[in-house]
């Protein structure tokens, strides 16, 4: 619990000063002046009394209990202070002071030297080198911004204070009502997962709203914020997530992984909406403010201009919603009321004059149609216009329904009193038609992911001795890859079918190989120092007789030795040859926020060229799966295309599936790609595959 922080019996503030310039006087005035009802001490050895209260030279010395300190000196005086915070018995101490690990090395020390403090103690610490918090609640402002947020329901985090500033202020400015805001700061002890944790349980909070660059425990996260998605909506922006965050990586799964590629798959797995920046994020938090969320996502659009109604029409259709029709009585009824010329079906285009009866006769209908889970509303003000009638008829309308309505008055001046009216009734109004269908479209996601089964995480059996002493093998040799022969036993032992092949180390011995498995064949070069055997020229493929086996062989293991002097040639391999069906790639790579991530793509050009690949974190079940599956673009050419008979769709999801488990059981395995995994009709077999383990 963080009830020392957001609900404090009584709160010090440490560095209080008569000064106005420094930060200790804004935060003591801000927790004075906004009615926090609670005790106050300035803590200032050198001051008797400011803003009217006895000061004290110390938290300890302060006879009362203490909640909650706040804490605003130098930074090298930090440490000492909240060690004598722990002593009086502290519950929470905000750290606003800045000059730790953002200022260099000096920093970083003190940063560790608090980590090290509050681990082993009961203190909840935010910061250092935050702005503070705001409870709205408790009429709480313990930060050193101007102005205290209206109250509201939502609740904001942000990793950046500047940021959050502005967030205060242009909050401030259109009365967005807030339960909690929190500036993170540099997350020595408290951190997003915290405050979501907390979140799910807050009787004062619906929303949550959050700016982040990085998540600390990126498996903890997901584990909580899967469980609050099921309660409350998240919206987050995510910054810093460009490929020059991604490091380096033998395989293509890994560097098919950028750092925004993990995070967008932990969103998906979680529930999370992510925003792309801040007008989003206030948009999108808009449409939850009403409390109603779809049954499905069917949408009515309801309009007095053709013109927007057709771009939101458009819109809509690229957002995949459906626009149906109302029944055919409803319909009927519309026909007898509205004028000739209106346009009856979807949009329903009450024409240019259409006063606030029109918008009640249709929006009447909306509201009792089974054929409709939602209804957009869009107003442009034109000369028979009444725009605060048709307000307060929406507004009316919206009272009496379960559905979510949202609204699109378009306009400035001669809209501003219906603006007005729709804030109060707590309707959405956006300014655009565009901005509205992608709002209303997160409502329909959040309400399909709160439908999502629990998850169910499938494990298979497997030779885990058989595979446990091949990588152990490897780590004692110091080698982190895995021979060819190596990772195909591994994947074996986990169950993925591969076509029979046999080793050879001269020509007599392919050949011998070759005949037995049956012409045509596929040699590749045998070497644990080669990942990219085609980059070498060390693969042959389709080969039909003996002699075509030995020249294959004297040619590839010249090429390697020309282009690779240094490497370990141990001889070829060769291969039954699959023919026919369409090559996919999947994989594992390991990020350092979430852990390992699993793979899928088509292969060829489309993994090399096109990138259309998708991942999720691990562990996954059988619907991450399914619909990672279906996310590339070439889905369609998976499914059959002009005609061509549907791949074994199954066998994908059992191969990801055993990569899952496999992963889970052997977390040792950073990367691996089995890369191409040829599809048919009724097969799935693994050509060739890649694994990279940690350590050497």
């Amino acid at each position: 619990m963080l009830s020392g922080l957001f609900r404090p019996y009584s709160i010090a503030v440490v560095g209080a000063s008569r000064n106005p310039e420094k930060v200790g006087h804004s935060v003591l005035k801000n927790i004075l002046q906004h009615g926090y009802s609670g005790s106050v001490y300035p803590v200032n050895p050198s001051a008797q009394e400011i803003e009217g209260l006895k000061t004290y030279p110390s938290v300890s010395s302060i006879r009362d209990r203490i909640d909650l300190a706040v804490i605003a000196i130098p930074a090298p005086y930090v440490p000492d202070t909240i060690r004598d915070c722990v002593k009086k018995g502290v519950k929470a101490a905000i750290v606003i002071s800045a000059g730790f690990k953002e200022a260099g090395t000096k920093g970083a020390i003190l940063e560790e030297e608090l980590r090290e403090i509050v681990k082993d103690s009961t203190i909840r610490l935010l910061g250092p080198n935050c702005l503070g918090i705001i409870n709205t609640a408790i009429s709480l402002n313990a930060t050193f911004a101007r102005g205290m947020l209206p109250r509201g329901r939502i609740s904001f985090f942000s990793q950046s204070g500047a940021l959050g500033v502005a967030i205060l202020d242009w909050a401030i400015g259109n009365r967005i009502g807030f339960s909690k805001f929190i500036s993170l700061g540099n997350k020595v002890d408290l951190n997003e997962t915290d405050f979501i944790e907390y979140f799910l349980e807050d009787d004062d909070t619906d929303i949550i709203l959050g700016y982040i660059e990085d998540i600390v425990e990126g498996e903890r996260f997901i584990r909580i914020a899967q469980r609050a998605t099921k309660k409350k909506p998240i919206i987050l922006i995510k910054s810093g997530g460009t490929q020059a965050g991604a490091r380096a990586a033998s395989s293509h799964t890994g560097a098919l992984a950028g750092s925004d590629v993990a995070f967008d798959a932990a969103f998906r797995q979680t529930g999370v909406i992510r925003a792309s920046g801040v007008k989003e994020l206030f948009e999108i938090a808009r449409a939850f403010t009403a409390r109603k969320v779809p049954r499905g996502d069917r949408l009515l659009i309801i309009t007095n201009a053709g013109g927007p109604g057709i771009i939101a029409a458009d819109q809509a259709e690229r957002a995949g919603l459906k626009l149906p029709f109302l029944s055919k009585a409803a319909i009927e009824r519309l026909r007898k009321a509205l004028p000739p010329n209106a346009s009856l079906y979807n949009p329903i285009d009450l024409i240019g004059d259409a006063r606030e009866d029109r918008y009640s006769t249709a929006l009447s209908e909306a509201v009792k149609s089974r054929e409709i889970d939602g209804i957009m509303v869009i107003l442009t003000p034109q000369a028979m216009t009444d725009v605060k009638a048709t307000a307060t008829v929406v507004v009316q309308k919206a009272r009496k329904t379960k559905k979510p309505i949202i609204t699109t008055f378009m306009g400035a001046e001669s809209i501003r009193e219906g603006l007005e009216i729709l804030k109060d009734g707590g309707i959405p109004n956006y300014s655009y038609p565009e901005d509205a269908i992608n709002a209303y479209k997160r409502l329909c996601q959040f309400s399909l992911w709160q439908k999502r089964p629990k998850r169910r995480v499938i494990h298979f059996d497997m030779d885990r001795e058989g595979i446990g002493r091949i990588i152990e093998d490897a780590l004692n040799q110091h080698r982190q890859a895995l021979t060819d022969d190596e990772a195909r036993l591994c994947l074996m032992k986990a169950g993925i079918r591969f076509p029979e092949q046999a080793s050879a180390s001269d020509t007599d011995e392919a050949v011998t190989a070759a005949r037995r498995i049956g012409y045509p064949v596929v040699m590749k070069i045998n070497s644990p120092d080669i990942l990219h055997k085609t980059d070498v020229g060390g693969v042959k493929v389709g080969l039909k007789n003996a002699q075509e086996v030995k020249e294959a062989f004297i040619e590839i293991t010249s090429s390697v030795k020309r282009r690779m002097p240094q490497a370990y040639i141990k001889g070829v391999n060769i291969y039954e040859m699959i023919q026919g069906g369409k090559e996919v790639i999947t994989g594992v790579t390991h990020d350092r926020t979430f852990g390992h991530m699993l793979m899928f793509g088509l292969g060829g050009i489309y993994v090399e060229i096109l990138k259309d690949v998708s991942f999720r974190v691990v562990p996954v079940d059988e619907i991450d799966v399914r619909e990672m599956i279906q996310e590339i673009r070439t889905y369609s050419l998976l499914k059959g295309a002009r005609g061509e008979r549907p791949v074994d769709i199954e066998g994908i999801v059992d191969c990801i599936l055993r990569l899952n488990s496999l992963v889970m059981a052997f977390p040792q395995i950073r990367e691996l790609d089995i890369n191409p995994l040829v599809v048919k009709e009724d097969s799935v077999v693994a050509l060739d595959a890649r694994i990279i383990i940690e350590g050497g």
